[in-house]
């Protein structure tokens, strides 16, 4: 039974983060999915000088490397898996990010903004 409600919990926090939540610690939050090589949103506005949490969920059958030269950043994402990272604090600003597997579909960027 405990296990059940734990599973219930995580659940429950994971299904309450949208596209811009944030976690108790305070720090937003930003998911991307990966389906048919392709990211969504392929834009992402995130608040600058904040650190922030990217899930990047694939939901694709391939591997993909989400990789950005500007974040300087390279994260491996396994079919049906969910990862989690943090950017920043970024300065306001558009940040390129690519599938390294599928460079021609999967692409994005991520916009930093004041004040937001």
């Amino acid at each position: 039974m405990k296990r059940l409600s734990l599973r219930l919990l995580a659940v429950a926090l994971i299904s309450g983060l949208s596209a811009t939540g944030s976690f108790a610690g305070g720090e937003p939050s930003v998911t991307v999915t990966l389906r048919d090589h392709r990211f969504t949103p392929a834009t992402v506005t995130v608040p600058a000088r904040q650190r922030v949490q990217v899930v990047l969920i694939n939901q694709d059958r391939a591997t993909e490397e989400f990789d950005s030269h500007d974040l300087r950043i390279e994260k491996m994402v396994t079919p049906g898996a969910t990862v989690r990272f943090f950017i920043g604090p970024l300065r306001p600003g558009a940040y390129e990010f690519v599938g390294e597997f599928h460079p021609l579909t999967a692409q994005g960027q991520i916009v930093a903004v004041a004040g937001q």
